[in-house]
């Protein structure tokens, strides 16, 4: 006989799956660190000499994997936001919306594959018909990726999935978040100012939330002399769905391709 309370007991005594990677573990197998944190962590027994240096494999393996199944992704912008927002929210269906107006534009959309923003964007996508793509990451916590995405991979390491949100995008779009949604918005705003990418926008939706973080940038480090004014012009700031979409397009095509190394420079440089 069936009993859905005691069924809803067992379920919830389940062990929450983690997914390692490519590597899906549940139950018994489940561990309780990630693999960035054992990456990181010096402390513990002396095995770490021996240890470290194979990792290096590891890394590799996510490098090559990252590259071989993004290589021939079309145009692209990465969105990001919180995991945290309900499908009711207000920033849910604007993420939604720039998912469909980026794919009827002709851009792939690009998230972490989550939930929240990451699915809203990717359902605004897929829905619309255009390539939807996540690429999710090893947690503490249960996490997989979202229904909406068509092209998805799970990494292992922050850094390795951080270098194909920039590489295979031309764009950063960037909704209310936390302190991730904050680290890719800031290393973006890095590369653009350092000249690593260049015609790069990085849009800020949401004018109500950006605005205190952007008056802060404005008395505290442009005040104080730590970035200047220029910096500011880095990122736009807009309610705008179709405005965002515009802005992405116009820099698109005016980019300038950077000039080919010829190997004439130095040794080696036609590899960097």
């Amino acid at each position: 006989m069936n009993d859905p309370d005691r069924q809803s007991k067992v379920k919830a005594r389940r062990t929450p799956e983690r997914q390692l990677g490519p590597v899906t573990l549940r139950r018994g197998q489940v561990q309780e660190s990630t693999t960035d944190q054992r990456l990181l962590d010096h402390r513990g027994r002396s095995d770490w000499v021996h240890t470290d240096p194979w990792r290096v494999l590891r890394i590799q393996t996510e490098f090559v994997e990252g590259f071989g199944l993004l290589a021939e992704l079309p145009r692209a912008v990465s969105v990001f936001g919180s995991a945290r927002t309900t499908p009711d929210s207000p920033d849910y269906a604007v993420a939604q919306r720039l998912g469909g107006a980026l794919s009827d534009a002709g851009w792939a959309v690009i998230t972490g594959g989550g939930p929240g923003i990451m699915e809203a964007a990717n359902r605004g996508t897929s829905e619309a018909g255009g390539l939807s793509v996540g690429l999710g990451i090893e947690l503490p916590f249960e996490q997989s990726l979202n229904e909406w995405v068509d092209l998805g991979i799970e990494f292992r390491y922050f850094f390795a999935r951080k270098t194909m949100f920039v590489k295979y995008a031309q764009a950063f779009v960037i909704l209310p978040g936390g302190f991730g949604t904050m680290d890719e918005l800031f290393e973006a705003l890095t590369l653009v100012q350092t000249h690593k990418v260049n015609q790069f926008p990085v849009i800020l939706m949401g004018r109500d939330f950006w605005a205190p973080l952007v008056d802060w940038m404005r008395t505290s480090l442009v005040g104080r002399g730590l970035v200047a004014e220029k910096d500011l012009e880095l990122f736009t700031v807009t309610d705008d769905v179709d405005e965002a979409v515009a802005i992405i397009e116009r820099a698109y095509e005016e980019r300038t391709d950077p000039p080919v190394a010829t190997g004439d420079e130095h040794p080696g440089a036609a590899d960097d």
